[in-house]
């Protein structure tokens, strides 16, 4: 008998939601089926088994379980990883004895300590392979989530021409409960019978995807646990903007010309080397300093916001940061970004300047010490040596978690910023 634990999925993960077994109890499995869908804090994937035999579900739908706790047994079978009980998903990462861990593919839903048996088939992370997907009558291809699949089949709804709300316009639970419930107001209600209203008028009820709870979780987390407080400044940018018009001129057709926010990525990313209270977090009554210098950067996408990591940020050029911002922005709104690209991050910067605001609070990301608004760049009188002149100023806020960023601590790594930035030779 060999046992299925929790696996470890993102780094940030301490336990996983049994969405829906894709097999039932009892049921004869093969190596490469389909067996569960799991929630992370980060995205949901379906486990295909390692194991071929006779499945014992341990742990019912819609329950929680932490890394590392059977989910199920497969016993009166073989593994495919050799002889002997293999524990599938293990908490740390590592792979049975014995056999050596397999390259992460495009499609493996593996995070840095995650299990590349995991392929990702998230409602609110984009992967979407086409096993779950089905056809419609005309040929067209149907995207769907096995569990919306499995709910509509259930409620009777037809997914042909159903609209998908998830990445890519796939159908997830949320669309198709939605359209399973519509129907049946309209089957209920009289056709003299008016909704009920009320001084407000009647809302339209929207659903939040997978995604969108996610985020709402995280954000209500983070303010209620973390004690914020903010840092301003006001940077010169000046010379920053020169010397980008200096790139842009030099450049050669097609190649890339960094932004103000890769300047503010590699001003950011040297400054967390030069304070380690930064580019660390408060957990379990401790403080964990990181050593590699990961920059999340937030990306709007429509209805959610979704932050890939840009790792060892200290150490690439302002033309690799440039490459790997527009990389993984690109893969987060075509929805091909994958839980190790959203993995790993030990700070954020957040960038609403090209909306025209010129200054914001952001909120935190858990197990983070901070996060860097940055607001638009403007051009402003300003007074120097007596006279009035102009400058184009950027405004820069500092979230700082107090249980581990103090004021000084904070303002000094703000300064550094602010340095790095009025003087772009340092970023080198």
């Amino acid at each position: 008998m060999a046992e299925i634990v929790m696996p470890r999925l993102t780094d940030s993960m301490e336990e996983g939601v049994i969405l829906a077994w894709l097999k039932a109890d009892g049921d004869e499995i093969s190596v490469g089926d389909e067996l569960v869908e799991i929630e992370t804090d980060k995205a949901s994937m379906v486990y295909e088994s390692d194991l071929a035999g006779t499945l014992e579900i341990l742990v019912p739908e819609g329950e929680t379980r932490p890394i590392g706790e059977p989910i199920a047994n497969v016993g009166d079978g073989s593994s495919s990883r050799g002889g002997g009980a293999v524990a599938v998903g293990d908490p740390v990462g590592r792979t049975s004895p014995g056999v050596p861990p397999g390259p992460p593919t495009a499609t493996a839903s593996s995070s840095e300590e995650g299990s590349p048996d995991l392929r990702e088939t998230s409602e609110d992370s984009p992967s979407m392979p086409s096993v779950s997907d089905g056809e419609s009558n005309s040929g067209e291809r149907i995207k769907a989530s096995p569990l919306a699949r499995r709910i509509a089949e259930d409620l009777g709804v037809d997914l042909t021409g159903l609209s998908g709300s998830g990445p890519g316009g796939r159908i997830i639970r949320v669309d198709v409960e939605g359209a399973a419930s519509g129907a049946s107001e309209e089957t209920a209600r009289k056709p003299d019978q008016a909704p009920v209203d009320s001084a407000k008028g009647t809302p339209e009820i929207v659903e939040l995807n997978r995604t969108q709870q996610l985020i709402a979780r995280r954000m209500s987390e983070s303010k209620a646990t973390i004690p914020h407080f903010y840092l301003r400044a006001v940077v010169d940018m000046d010379r920053a903007v020169e010397v980008r018009a200096a790139f842009k001129e030099e450049a050669a057709d097609n190649e890339t010309v960094p932004s103000l926010n890769d300047f503010v990525v590699k001003a950011a990313a040297i400054a967390l080397k030069r304070h380690p209270l930064a580019n660390a977090a408060f957990r379990d009554g401790h403080f964990e300093l990181y050593p590699k210098v990961n920059v999340g950067i937030a990306v709007a996408t429509e209805g959610s916001l979704i932050v890939p990591v840009i790792k060892d940020a200290d150490h690439l050029t302002l033309t690799e940061i440039s490459d790997e911002t527009r990389r993984l922005a690109g893969r987060v709104r075509s929805g091909e970004v994958t839980p190790p690209e959203l993995a790993g991050g030990t700070f954020t910067v957040s960038n609403l300047g090209m909306f025209g605001v010129s200054g914001f609070d952001a909120v935190i990301n858990p197990g983070q010490a901070g996060i860097l608004s940055v607001g638009e760049v403007t051009e402003r009188p300003v007074v120097r040596d007596g006279k009035i002149a102009s400058a184009r100023l950027m405004e820069i806020t500092l979230a700082c978690d107090h249980r581990i960023l103090y004021g000084a601590e904070g303002a000094e790594f703000l300064a550094s910023v602010k340095t790095n930035l009025e003087e772009p030779g340092l970023l080198a």
